[in-house]
């Protein structure tokens, strides 16, 4: 009997990894498919072809496109914001080198935000933000101010060390990643543009020089 269950337990564990894999690949698919004819022009078949799965396939796991669209631009901001998040981890107080430890992780913060993937969340979310106005605060909201709240701690900590002269926390860390993601938009032409390691350290360093004259500690 212990082994009958055991088995029935390994297929119901089976079933439930090869639903969450063909979810993952729906996801993944309309993503790319949005993101290649915007949403009006998209269709569930296409998506359906691209993730390898049947069109009906994709209604049980989606119910329509509005929903498909709308968890599809919510999985990639959560896939967008992990790595900012990881980029804002690289901020230890106790490193010796402020200058080069900010500069480290503004070009990581400007990996993730010129990368394929979030210049392609950006644009889609432009084209079809009067269409979805909530999905603004999931894409540009939630996940930047996740990113916001974790880099305004990690300067309320140099604070505290007389690393940084910084009253507001949160106006520094939003300051900071205005400093970073401003001049992308023309330097990526609205992320069309691939734009070469050398070019993001650059934007770096001229960012960092800028928040330090501002919030670097004093000679």
């Amino acid at each position: 009997m212990r082994d009958v269950a055991q088995a029935a337990s390994s297929q119901t564990r089976s079933a439930s990894r090869g639903r969450i894999d063909k979810r993952e690949a729906i996801l993944e698919a309309a993503f790319t498919v949005f993101s290649r004819q915007g949403y009006a022009q998209a269709c569930v078949q296409e998506i359906a072809a691209e993730a390898g799965v049947a069109k009906p396939t994709v209604y049980n796991h989606m119910h329509d496109k509005e929903t498909l669209f709308r968890h599809a631009m919510r999985t990639a901001a959560e896939r967008a914001t992990a790595g900012s998040l990881a980029a804002v981890e690289r901020l230890l107080p106790g490193d010796d080198d402020l200058r080069a430890m900010l500069e480290d992780v503004g070009y990581h913060l400007l990996r993730c935000h010129s990368d394929e993937r979030s210049s392609a969340l950006r644009r889609l979310l432009y084209a079809e933000v009067t269409r979805f106005p909530d999905l603004f605060d999931v894409v540009l909201g939630g996940g930047a101010g996740r990113t916001t709240e974790l880099l305004a701690d990690r300067f309320a900590r140099l604070s505290l060390a007389g690393r940084l002269r910084v009253t507001d926390p949160v106006e520094a860390a939003d300051q900071f990643v205005a400093l970073l993601t401003g001049p992308m938009e023309t330097r990526t032409r609205l992320g069309t543009r691939p734009v070469p390691d050398e070019e993001l350290r650059a934007v770096a360093t001229s960012a960092v020089t800028t928040f330090l004259h501002a919030f670097g500690p004093k000679d």
